[in-house]
């Protein structure tokens, strides 16, 4: 930029203003995560069925978000959070599967192998899952239900439907296929209907 004699000089950024952009951003993200709080304790809540294991998760998520992507653009937040909510619940449920089969030596579920060869059949049926809870009426029985599910049927549908990611957004959290992710959907939609169809 040049000044009046024709000098040019480079315009700095004071110490204000750098504490400033960091104080907007905070608040951004403060606010991002004060509305992601309550989702992401209830999907941590139907994963694990205990409240202070649910809390510790949705925190430590969050602090790790805080600590890791504070500076990332804004639109990164809400995957880059779920990636690490989902993380986190999956390595809660291979802690409590490693001390089943410590104490009681508990079988694995199948449907939490993403090896599965079933995962790669597309679910063509319920192109909108949401109308399945708009007809549900009760929101507390569909959590019921949820709480029975698999841990991957959870995440599929908490993320899809719950979240409204998409298909490639949904398997990017869960860190598994695409087909694993309309799979494990289209289970949790046939569990959640049956059950629906039988009050």
């Amino acid at each position: 930029m040049a000044t009046a004699d024709g000098r040019f000089y480079t315009p700095c950024i004071s110490a204000h203003a750098i504490r400033m952009t960091a104080t907007i951003t905070s608040l951004t993200l403060d606010a991002f995560l004060a509305a992601a709080e309550g989702r992401a304790y209830r999907m941590a809540l139907v994963a694990t069925r205990r409240s202070a294991d649910a809390l510790d998760i949705v925190q430590d998520a969050m602090l790790q978000l805080v600590q890791h992507y504070r500076a990332r653009p804004h639109s990164e937040w809400p995957l880059l959070f779920q990636r690490i909510l989902q993380r986190r619940i999956t390595d809660w449920h291979r802690q409590q599967t490693q001390q089943r089969r410590w104490f009681w030596q508990a079988p694995i579920a199948d449907d939490e192998m993403d090896d599965d060869p079933i995962a790669q059949i597309e679910d063509s049926r319920d192109g909108n899952p949401v109308a399945l809870l708009e007809r549900a009426g009760d929101i507390e029985t569909v959590l019921e239900v949820l709480a029975q599910l698999p841990l991957r049927q959870q995440q599929a549908f908490m993320l899809r439907v719950w979240e409204g990611l998409d298909v490639a957004d949904t398997a990017s959290a869960m860190q598994c296929g695409e087909g694993s992710v309309k799979t494990h959907l289209f289970r949790a939609l046939h569990t959640l209907r049956a059950a629906l169809l039988a009050e």
